[in-house]
C-alpha cells in the first residue's frame, strides 16, 4: 500500500527550507507545495509534507530541536520549565552579533530566546490640555504608524536575517520569538525581564569606543545597574561568536559574601562549556596590603573545597591605576570574558560613583558578564 503523504507545517518558503533540510538529515523524506495564495481564507506560505508514518518521527524532531516560533504576541509561558534568553536588540550590527551568540548560548543551555525591541512614541500629548490633545493626536497620528510600521520593518528584516543564517548554518535552530514594547528602553527592558524570567540577558554594545551618551551603551549600563538577572555585554569588536571558543575567564572579586553567590551562578551558567580556566583575581589599590594576601589564601581554600574540578587559578593585582592595570592584565593574560558582581543601586549612587562593571563597559572591548550577588 502507497504512503500517504500529510501535512506536518505551513512556513514562509524559507523556513520551509531550513525544516526540510534538519527533517532529511534525519532520513524523513519531505516535500514542499506552495499555497493557492489567490484564494483569501488561506495565508500565503508554502506546505512542509512528509509521510504519515514518518510525522511521529518528524514531530519528535521539530519539538526535540526546538525549531520555529515567531509569535510577536506576547504568548510566553513563565512556568514551562524551559531556560530563556532575552536579547534587548536596536537593530544595529552589533545587535545582530549579540543575536548570534544569544543563539549558541542557548542551543548549549536548552534554551529558548526571546528578542526584545523598545521603541519611543514621541507624538504623546501628555503636557496638551485636553482640546488641543485631540487635534494633536489627529495630526500627529499618522506619523505615529509610521514609527510603528518601520518597528515592525525592522524586526521583520532582522527575522529574516537570522532565518538566512540558521538555513546556511551561521545561527543554530532554536526556539525563537520576538515582543516588540514601548517606552523607555532601560525601563521597558527591566519591566519585561520581570515578567519573562529570563535565565540570562545578552546584550551588544559599541564598546571602548562608544561616548557615555550612546544610547545602546547608556542602555545597556542601566539595565546593568537595575536588574538581578545576569547579563553579558558584547561588544562590537568581541572576536568570538560562541561561548565554546572561550577559555579564559577573569572573576574579579573584593572577598565578599556577594562573590561565593555570584560565583557559584557563573559556575551553574557554565555548566555546558569545558575546558575553561578561571581566574580568581582581585585588583588592591592599596600596594602591598596583607590583607588582601591573606583574604585570597583563604579563598582560595574555599573554593578549592567546594569546586575541585575546576581550572582555577588566582591573581592579585597592586595597582593605583584600576582601568589601565585590568587593561593590561587582560592583554597580557588573554582574558576573553571579564565576570564581575555588581549589586543594586539608586540612581544618585549611579550618577556620583559609576561601577566598575559601567567604567568597564565604556573602557573596554573585552565581554562582560554581570552578576548579581
Amino acid at each position: 500500500m502507497e504512503d500517504k503523504f500529510v501535512t506536518l507545517a505551513i512556513h514562509t518558503d524559507e523556513k520551509a527550507r531550513i525544516l526540510k533540510n534538519v527533517l532529511e538529515a534525519e532520513n524523513i523524506e519531505v516535500h514542499i507545495d506552495s499555497i493557492d495564495i489567490t484564494n483569501p481564507k488561506v495565508s500565503p506560505g508554502v506546505r512542509i509534507r512528509i509521510k504519515e508514518t514518518d510525522l511521529p518521527k518528524a514531530l519528535n524532531v521539530v519539538e526535540s530541536r526546538h525549531l520555529f516560533s515567531y509569535d510577536h504576541e506576547e504568548t510566553y509561558r513563565t512556568d514551562d520549565g524551559r531556560r530563556r534568553v532575552l536579547v534587548p536588540v536596536d537593530f544595529s550590527d552589533y545587535s545582530l552579533k549579540a543575536c548570534r551568540i544569544a543563539f549558541n548560548l542557548a542551543k548549549e543551555l536548552n534554551a529558548k530566546v526571546k528578542i526584545l525591541h523598545v521603541y519611543f512614541n514621541p507624538y504623546y500629548p501628555t503636557a496638551l490640555p485636553m482640546a488641543e490633545a485631540f487635534a494633536y493626536q489627529g495630526k500627529e497620528e499618522i506619523e505615529f504608524q509610521n514609527v510603528i510600521e518601520k518597528v515592525k520593518e525592522n524586526i521583520q528584516k532582522l527575522c529574516n536575517t537570522i532565518d538566512k543564517k540558521v538555513s546556511e548554518g551561521e545561527f543554530p535552530a532554536v526556539n525563537y520569538s520576538y515582543v516588540l514594547r514601548e517606552g523607555l528602553p532601560e525601563e521597558e527592558i527591566v519591566n519585561f525581564t520581570k515578567e519573562y524570567k529570563p535565565t540570562l540577558i545578552v546584550m551588544g554594545t559599541r564598546g571602548k569606543d562608544q561616548k557615555d551618551a550612546d544610547l545602546i551603551g547608556s542602555v545597556t549600563a542601566e539595565v546593568i545597574e537595575m536588574t538581578h538577572v545576569p547579563l553579558i555585554a558584547i561588544p562590537e569588536k568581541t572576536p568570538f561568536t560562541d561561548f565554546k571558543e572561550v577559555r579564559h575567564i577573569a572573576f574579579l572579586t573584593n572577598f565578599s559574601q556577594r562573590d561565593l553567590v555570584s560565583f557559584d551562578l557563573l559556575v551553574k551558567l557554565l555548566e555546558p562549556f569545558e575546558d575553561i580556566r578561571i581566574s580568581i583575581t582581585h585588583i588592591s589599590i592599596k600596594k602591598g596590603d596583607q590583607w588582601d594576601e591573606i583574604k585570597l589564601e583563604g579563598i582560595k581554600a574555599y573554593f578549592q573545597k567546594q569546586y575541585p574540578n575546576l581550572n582555577l587559578d588566582y591573581k592579585l593585582i597592586d595597582t593605583s591605576d584600576m582601568l589601565s592595570s585590568l587593561d593590561e592584565y587582560i592583554k597580557n593574560d588573554g582574558v576573553q570574558v571579564l565576570a564581575l558582581t555588581t549589586s543594586k543601586r539608586n540612581i544618585f549612587a549611579r550618577m556620583f560613583s559609576p561601577s566598575i562593571s559601567r567604567k568597564m563597559l565604556f573602557h573596554s572591548d573585552t565581554p562582560l558578564l554581570v552578576l548579581r550577588g
